[in-house]
C-alpha cells in the first residue's frame, strides 16, 4: 500500500511504550516460568561453578506435576454454552445460534485451544486466544479461533480491567516470512522488506530479531543462503486501537435500543432506507468509538484502515486479575523450587564427601603411590596404600550431616502443596491407610483452592462467546447448513437450517436479528460424567433401588450399547412377548385386586365394630355389664388403627412391587419361554402321536396272510 512514514513511527512509538512499561517485564518473569517448567531451573553460571567444584546440581521438578494436576481439574470440566432469546427474539433461532456456536468450536478444536491458554495462563500469568473471520477455507468466511504466544500480545499499558473491551489499544507482534508479507499484504511490501539487513527505525534489534520462541534455540543467516525469504525473521506489528469518530445508528423509538449500522450498507442510502421502512426504525449520528487497524513492518505499512469488528481479535484469559496486574500459579512456587533442588544437592554433597574425607600423610610417608594418586584414589574400594610407618597415614574423620537437613527439604516440598493448593489426595498420593471417603473430600477441598482460575475461565468463555455471536450476526447473513455431531461414539449428527427464506417470505432461523443472553456453564468432560453416572446407578441398585436394567446399559460405557439393548428386549411383535406382556398385566391386575380386596375386608370389620359401638350405645347391649363408652372409643381406636396398618401396609407392598418388578419380568420372561416351549414340545407329541396312530392303523387295515 502507498507508504507513510508518520503512521509507522506513530506504530512504532506506541509499541516502544507498551514494551517498555511493563511488558519487557512480563516476557522476563514468564521465560523464567518457563524455563522451571521445561526442567530448566539453575542459572548457568552456577551450573558451571558447581561443575568446577565437583558439586551435584539435582534437578526434582514439582512443578510439573503440579501444574500437570492443576490442568487436569480443567481437562475435566468443559464450558457449555447457549444462548438466550432477549427483546422479542425467537427462542427457535436461539437454540440455532447453539448449534452454530458449536460447530464453530468443533471446526477450530476450541476444546484443546482452551487447554492451550489455560497452560499458558497458569504458567506465565495470561493466555489469549484470537478470534476473527477468516476467507482460507470458505467464500461465506468462517469463524477462526488460534492460539497467541502471550509473550507476543501486548496489552494497553493503561488499562485497569481484564475485559477487552475497555482497552484503549493491544498489540500483537509476529514473525513473518517474506513469502507470507507477499502473499497477505503484496508482492510489492514484500520485495521492499526482502533487501533490509536492519531497521530504519530507533530500536533496530527489535524489528528484525533472531531469537524467538520456537523449536530452534537460535538461528543465524549464515546458515540460510539464498533461502533467506523462507525464514521468519521480519517482525510485524499488529495493532488495533480505538478512535472517537461519528457513527450512523439504527434506533428503535419504543424501546430506545441502538444497533450500529453494517458497514456494508453505512453508505448506501437506499439500503438504509429500505431497512428504515421494513423495521420501523430511525437512523442517528452521533460520537462512537471505533476500532482501527494498522500493521507495519520495520517503517513499512502493510495495512491501515478501519476494522471490520465490533471488539478487537485478541480475548484473554487471567487467572489472578486485580487493577491491571497478572498472576500465575507458577510464579509463586519458583523460590520453593529452588529451594528444593539446592537442599537436595547439598544433602547428596555431604553424603559424597562423607565417603571421601580425604587423608592426612606424613611428606615422604607414601612408598607406592605419589599424593597426587591417592589425591585422585583415595576414595576407591580396595585401596592398598604403602607407608613407611603405619601412624604416618590416618583417613580424616569425616563431618557429620547436619541435623534437620532433610527437614529443610520436606518443607520445601510442602511448601510447593501448599502454595499451588494441590494435595497428595488431588494427585492420587495419599497414604493407603486413609479412608475413600476421607480422600474424596480432601479432593473437593483441593478442587476448592482453584475455583478462582477455574472462574476466571469461565468469564474468558464469556468473552468468546460474545465475539462469536457478534462475528457470526455480522458475517453469518446468507443461508447455510449446520450440522453437529451430538454423539462422538455413536456418530449422532443434527442439522439445522439458518437465515432460509420460506414460502411466505419470512427468514427462519435469521441470525443477524435479535439479542440474545449468554449462559456459560462448566459441566464435567462426557466420558468422566458418564461415568460418574455409571457409578451412581450400580450404587442405587446396590442399595435396593429398582433401576431398570436398560437404564444401567445407557450409562455405561459399552460399544453397541443400542444393539444390546435390542437384544434385551426382544422383538416386542413376536407371540412370546405379546404373552409376557399379557402375562405381566395380569399380575399386575391380580396384585391391585388383592390389595383391594384386603382394604374391603379391613374397612368392613372396622365398620362392623363400630356398628356393634353404635348399637351399645342406642341400649342394645350384648352382654351384660358392657360399657357402651367404653366400646364406642374401643371400635373408634380400631378402625383408626386398622386405617394405619392399611396404609403401612400399602406403602409395603408398593415398595415390594418396586423391588419384585425387576424379578417379575424375569420370571415372566422365563414363563413365557417356558410356555413356548412346552406348546412346542406338546405340539412335536401331538405330531408324533399322530403319525403313531396312522401307522398302527394302517397295520391294523392290513391282512395278516399279506
Amino acid at each position: 500500500m502507498p507508504q507513510n512514514p508518520e503512521i509507522a513511527m506513530k506504530q512504532w512509538r506506541r509499541y516502544a511504550y507498551a514494551r517498555d512499561t511493563g511488558h519487557n517485564d512480563f516476557v522476563k518473569k514468564a521465560s523464567t516460568c518457563v524455563a522451571f517448567l521445561c526442567n530448566e531451573q539453575w542459572q548457568q553460571e552456577d551450573l558451571v561453578r558447581l561443575r568446577r567444584e565437583r558439586r551435584p546440581a539435582l534437578t526434582v521438578n514439582k512443578i510439573l506435576s503440579t501444574v500437570s494436576t492443576v490442568q487436569g481439574e480443567q481437562i475435566y470440566n468443559r464450558a457449555e454454552t447457549t444462548f438466550r432469546p432477549r427483546g422479542g427474539a425467537a427462542g427457535a433461532t436461539a437454540d440455532a445460534l447453539a448449534m452454530v456456536f458449536k460447530q464453530i468450536s468443533d471446526n477450530n478444536q476450541l476444546a484443546w485451544l482452551r487447554s492451550d491458554m489455560f497452560l499458558d495462563g497458569i504458567v506465565t500469568g495470561r493466555g489469549y486466544l484470537d478470534v476473527r473471520i477468516d476467507y482460507e477455507d470458505s467464500l461465506q468466511g468462517e469463524v477462526r479461533i488460534t492460539h497467541l504466544n502471550p509473550k507476543n500480545v501486548l496489552v494497553d499499558p493503561d488499562a485497569e480491567h481484564a475485559d477487552p473491551d475497555t482497552w484503549g489499544e493491544v498489540f500483537v507482534t509476529k514473525w513473518m516470512t517474506l513469502q507470507d508479507i507477499a502473499q497477505l499484504y503484496g508482492e510489492a511490501d514484500a520485495t521492499l522488506l526482502k533487501a533490509r539487513t536492519g531497521s530504519a527505525l530507533q530500536y533496530g534489534y527489535d524489528s528484525i530479531n533472531e531469537r524467538r520462541d520456537r523449536f530452534g534455540k537460535h538461528a543465524y543467516d549464515f546458515y540460510a543462503g539464498p533461502e533467506i525469504e523462507h525464514r521468519r525473521r521480519i517482525r510485524v506489528i499488529d495493532r488495533q486501537y480505538r478512535e472517537l469518530v461519528k457513527q450512523k445508528f439504527f434506533a428503535t423509538v419504543e424501546t430506545g435500543d441502538l444497533r450500529p449500522v453494517p458497514r456494508q450498507i453505512a453508505d448506501d442510502r437506499e439500503a438504509i432506507a429500505a431497512v428504515v421502512a421494513q423495521t420501523g426504525q430511525v437512523v442517528i449520528e452521533k460520537p462512537a468509538q471505533r476500532i482501527k487497524w494498522t500493521v507495519t513492518a520495520d517503517d513499512v505499512v502493510l495495512h491501515d484502515d478501519w476494522s471490520p469488528f465490533k471488539h478487537f481479535t485478541v480475548v484473554p484469559y487471567f487467572p489472578y486479575f486485580m487493577h491491571g496486574r497478572t498472576l500465575g500459579i507458577v510464579e509463586g512456587l519458583l523460590s520453593s523450587q529452588e529451594l528444593l533442588n539446592k537442599t537436595l544437592s547439598q544433602e547428596l554433597h555431604v553424603v559424597n564427601t562423607t565417603a571421601n574425607s580425604g587423608w592426612i600423610v606424613k611428606r615422604g610417608a607414601l612408598t607406592n603411590m605419589t599424593p597426587a594418586e591417592l589425591e585422585q584414589k583415595g576414595a576407591m574400594s580396595g585401596l592398598v596404600m604403602e607407608v613407611d610407618e603405619v601412624a604416618n597415614a590416618q583417613k580424616i574423620t569425616p563431618n557429620q550431616v547436619p541435623t534437620g537437613l532433610d527437614r529443610v527439604s520436606y518443607k520445601a516440598e510442602e511448601h510447593i502443596k501448599t502454595i499451588s493448593g494441590v494435595s497428595d489426595s488431588m494427585q492420587g498420593f495419599d497414604r493407603e491407610d486413609v479412608a475413600a471417603k476421607a480422600i474424596q473430600a480432601k479432593r473437593q477441598a483441593g478442587s476448592t483452592n482453584l475455583v478462582k482460575p477455574m472462574d476466571s475461565l469461565t468469564r474468558t468463555d464469556f468473552w468468546i462467546a460474545r465475539a462469536v455471536l457478534d462475528l457470526v450476526q455480522e458475517f453469518y447473513t446468507e443461508p447455510r447448513l449446520i450440522t453437529i455431531t451430538k454423539n462422538r461414539l455413536t456418530g449422532d449428527q443434527e442439522s439445522v437450517m439458518v437465515n432460509e427464506a420460506t414460502p411466505e417470505g419470512e427468514i427462519a432461523n435469521n441470525l443477524t436479528m435479535g439479542e440474545y443472553d449468554i449462559i456459560v456453564s462448566s459441566v464435567p468432560q462426557r466420558e468422566t460424567l458418564e461415568d460418574s453416572q455409571f457409578e451412581q446407578a450400580v450404587a442405587l441398585r446396590e442399595m435396593g433401588v429398582a433401576i431398570p436394567d436398560d437404564v444401567l446399559i445407557q450409562a455405561s460405557r459399552l460399544q453397541n450399547k443400542a444393539d444390546i439393548l435390542k437384544a434385551m428386549k426382544g422383538d416386542q411383535n413376536s407371540p412370546e412377548a405379546q404373552a409376557q406382556a399379557r402375562l405381566q398385566q395380569r399380575a399386575q391386575e391380580a396384585e391391585v385386586l388383592r390389595l383391594e380386596g384386603e382394604a374391603a375386608a379391613k374397612h368392613a370389620d372396622a365398620g362392623l365394630r363400630a356398628a356393634k359401638a353404635e348399637d351399645l350405645l342406642r341400649g342394645k347391649p350384648e352382654a351384660a355389664g358392657t360399657d357402651p363408652q367404653l366400646e364406642w372409643a374401643k371400635a373408634e381406636h380400631e378402625r383408626d388403627l386398622a386405617e394405619r396398618e392399611f396404609q403401612h401396609e400399602v406403602d409395603i407392598d408398593q415398595r415390594r412391587l418396586g423391588n419384585e418388578e425387576a424379578e417379575t419380568q424375569q420370571r415372566l420372561q422365563l414363563e413365557a419361554q417356558t410356555a413356548a416351549q412346552k406348546s412346542e414340545t406338546d405340539r412335536i407329541v401331538a405330531l408324533q402321536k399322530a403319525a403313531s396312530d396312522r401307522l398302527a392303523a394302517s397295520q391294523a387295515d392290513t391282512p395278516r396272510g399279506e
